[in-house]
């Protein structure tokens, strides 16, 4: 058995539109460990949620086309399976977690039958049955049984992100994905929602891909960071090496515009311009428009992941051929 409850490698979206083909995701590899928690951190349109999408092979096709690449799921791989493996793989084996729990729940359903039709779909149990675990599922993520009978109006904010957790975690999945789980909450519930969501992968040992673009949520969250922009992985490692030992410029610029209490009167450094067109991408690196390091060289040579010790790896031609150095500037 492998160590990674998934592998990704070299997997490429296109959305092919009238306007041309927007280049989603391009030549995405990395792999999340068993009981292991991923954060995927980038800008809105770097292609996280694409990813997501293409891990349950729900990529809406038109306009989205799965091009090339692998997605092993256990050993198997997804974008090999029929209409009924990957109708007994989604919600069983993993499980997603959608932005906004308005949007994600039924409003002329109750939040009980809502649970219920996924335990009876796909654990085969009597509607009485499927239920009365439905309202055990309320229990466990911190609500009271007898809002089972209440429509998604009748919760707040918080707890209709815990229904749609509850929802999520009904068939105890092997691969909890997790898509901006707390962006559309306030921060005393965002903080609620996370210490739930860690207490019951703890206790359901189960594996997460966290997607967000909150750098705080991944560094309380998740054991391993991976950087994304224009569709592909920048920087990889464990948490303590993204955040400790920063390689990659767009990072160092992510963690150079965060705000720090401890030294108020220092300004923050945005990164200049703006993520590059994903209908016409550079010829060389990405992020080269934008990097204050960048050479001749960047502009026309993509970088490959380049393992620098340990599991940390980076895409950037500055380590590969060891021209320069970055220095390291950020708060922490």
């Amino acid at each position: 058995m492998s160590d990674n409850i998934l592998e990704i490698k070299d997997l490429v979206v296109h959305y092919e539109t009238d306007d041309g083909c927007v280049n989603a995701v391009n030549g995405l590899s990395f792999s999340i460990g068993r009981k292991k928690t991923l954060g995927l951190v980038g800008e809105t349109g770097a292609g996280k949620t694409t990813t997501a999408l293409s891990i349950l092979n729900l990529v809406p096709d038109p306009p989205g086309k799965i091009k090339s690449g692998s997605i092993l799921l256990d050993g198997r791989d997804v974008l090999q399976m029929t209409d009924k493996e990957l109708e007994e793989m989604r919600g069983n084996d993993v499980a997603m977690i959608f932005q906004d729990p308005m949007t994600a729940l039924n409003p002329v359903m109750t939040v009980g039958d809502q649970i219920a039709e996924s335990i009876e779909l796909h654990q085969h149990v009597s509607s009485k049955e499927a239920f009365e675990k439905a309202k055990e599922m309320l229990k466990m993520v911190g609500i009271a049984e007898s809002r089972a009978y209440d429509y998604p109006h009748q919760f707040s904010g918080g707890m209709r992100q815990r229904v749609v957790i509850a929802i999520a975690l009904t068939c105890k999945p092997k691969l909890l994905l997790s898509d901006e789980p707390t962006t559309a909450l306030d921060v005393t519930i965002q903080a609620q929602v996370l210490e739930l969501m860690k207490e019951l992968i703890r206790s359901q040992q189960m594996s997460m891909l966290l997607i967000t673009h909150d750098l705080g949520v991944v560094a309380e969250t998740c054991d391993d960071v991976a950087v994304m922009y224009a569709g592909k992985i920048v920087e990889i490692g464990t948490a303590d090496e993204v955040f400790n030992h920063t390689l990659h410029p767009y990072t160092e610029g992510l963690f150079n515009s965060l705000p720090n209490l401890r030294e108020r009167g220092e300004e923050l450094i945005p990164i200049k311009g703006l993520m590059p067109d994903p209908m016409n991408l550079p010829e060389g690196c990405a992020f080269a428009p934008r990097c204050p390091y960048a050479t001749e060289a960047c502009e026309k040579t993509q970088p490959e992941l380049t393992l620098m010790g340990g599991t940390h790896c980076v895409a950037c031609l500055a380590y590969r051929d060891a021209q320069f150095s970055l220095r390291r500037n950020h708060n922490g």
